[in-house]
């Protein structure tokens, strides 16, 4: 029989993460801290808690990322899938379960798996050098001795802060007819050509309204055990850089500086929001030093008031909060592996993804690496393509190129369509033959989500070495 392997954290993507690996026959031990040490914001022993919401989200495959990413989980054998699929309550279109029962399902299940033995203990640093494959899926709320020893291990300045979240918008609702395409003099940079920002232009009417709803929009309290966490340096919320003073935002990420609107080359913006491409797909895009604490529907509100982002939709809106994340992308490799001490590997949200369903799927894969690996073999990445897939390219460097990686800032993400390769144009003939004279460039909308998932099936389901299939409608 195959050595165990120690997997450090009983949430969501280390009870993902034993379960895989015991799945496939290889030993586990499972440690967890709860009950001896609780966090801030656990209430009970169990694992796989849920401290927030108790909802999974969108349970449609064929048209919402995070359904997709449920069913590709199903496909591989979750247990945290098929907990919430057992304790599931009424909730429309979205999954939502029953907290206790579910994660008294996952608890049992574990416990009562021949292959894992579950240690209440605490583990206060880097794990014991004996223990030569290990799973850290601590989660943001990681022990602080713990973070400490992977923050000396990485060399990252900082591990455990107020996190920065810039909304994301989908490229295709911006309205390029109001904006335009230009970096600051021009300035090409690393793997840049010169016009790599989209620029919103602002005259002072504009300015002086956004900053005015800034100043009175409805923003998210901090809990209290947040409000001794400093924020990250750099990455003040953009709402407190307005409140120290009306100028500050033109002088700090909204300056107009190096920047000619081709439109109106006579005229200089009084302020331009920019927006950087934030995946090497260029289907989306960040607003940049838009860090903010602004409960969402106000962000929806209020930065839709800016030129050119008047119907924009958001792959994610912004945030600031606690949290504990590794710089992924410089840090892990692709089988998310820690470039400095390869036995170690990460799963779950320490490694930049946001959400339970992300955080679980993040663990399944690292499990089935594991697995593979203790085994003796080796396992290939899912396909991009996949929602696993695109996951993983996210937090290991897919979403940037290699010279942006070394210099961008990493930033936690949900699953979208938006991380998902393009699909290929028909060519022009078929196009016609299917939809009229009328030209297209490829499927639009909910036909094209359909689209991007259902070759996500089956190229997951040949990941898995399963026959071809979809899930029923």
């Amino acid at each position: 029989m195959a050595t165990q392997v120690h997997v450090i954290g009983g949430g969501l993507a280390g009870s993902e993460a034993a379960w895989q690996l015991a799945s496939a026959g290889v030993p586990v031990s499972l440690h967890e801290m709860r009950p001896l040490r609780l966090t801030e914001a656990h209430q009970t022993g169990a694992l796989a808690e849920l401290v927030c919401s108790n909802s999974f989200r969108s349970d449609d495959w064929a048209t919402n990322a995070v359904g997709l990413l449920h069913e590709e989980m199903r496909r591989a054998g979750s247990l945290i899938m098929a907990a919430a699929d057992a304790h599931k309550l009424p909730a429309g279109g979205a999954l939502a379960v029953d907290r206790d029962g579910f994660s008294g399902e996952v608890t049992r299940r574990l416990e009562a798996h021949e292959l894992i033995a579950i240690a209440r203990e605490e583990i206060d640093g880097l794990p014991p050098a004996a223990w030569d494959s290990v799973i850290v899926a601590t989660g943001p709320l990681t022990s602080p001795a713990l973070a400490h020893a992977i923050q000396a291990l990485t060399g990252e300045a900082e591990l455990v802060f107020f996190d920065a979240i810039a909304p994301i918008v989908y490229r295709d609702t911006i309205d390029m007819e109001v904006c335009w395409l230009q970096s600051r003099y021009d300035k090409a940079g690393p793997g840049g050509g010169g016009a790599d920002y989209i620029n919103c232009p602002m005259d002072k009417q504009d300015y002086d309204a956004f900053v005015e709803a800034l100043l009175q929009g409805e923003k998210s309290d901090f809990k209290q055990w947040e409000e001794s966490t400093p924020y990250f340096d750099g990455c003040l919320p953009i709402e407190v850089m307005a409140e120290r003073g009306r100028e500050t935002l033109r002088y700090g990420p909204m300056k107009p500086v190096g920047l000619t609107n081709p439109r109106t080359p006579g005229v200089k913006p009084h302020a331009v929001v920019q927006l950087r491409q934030d995946n090497a797909l260029g289907t989306l895009w960040n607003m940049v030093g838009f860090q903010t604490k602004l409960k969402h529907g106000e962000q929806a509100r209020i930065f839709r008031t800016i030129p050119g982002l008047g119907r924009a939709e958001f792959a994610r809106l912004g945030g600031l909060h606690r949290n504990t994340f590794l710089n992924s992308p410089l840090v892990l490799d692709t089988q998310l592996r820690l470039k400095a001490d390869p036995r170690l590997r990460f799963a779950g949200q320490i490694t930049g993804v946001e959400g339970y369903v992300e955080s679980a799927a993040i663990g399944l894969i690292a499990g089935r690496f594991a697995a593979a690996e203790r085994l003796g073999g080796s396992l290939a990445p899912p396909p991009p393509t996949t929602a696993f897939g695109a996951l993983l390219n996210h937090i290991t460097g897919g979403h940037l190129s290699d010279a942006q990686s070394a210099t961008r800032s990493f930033q936690p993400m949900n699953v979208n369509f938006g991380l998902f390769p393009p699909l290929p144009a028909p060519p022009p003939a078929r196009a016609k033959a299917v939809h009229g004279a009328k030209a297209v460039r490829g499927a639009k909308g909910l036909d094209r989500k359909h689209a991007l998932a259902t070759r996500a099936l089956g190229d997951l389901d040949r990941w898995l070495g399963k026959p071809a299939s979809i899930a029923a409608e």
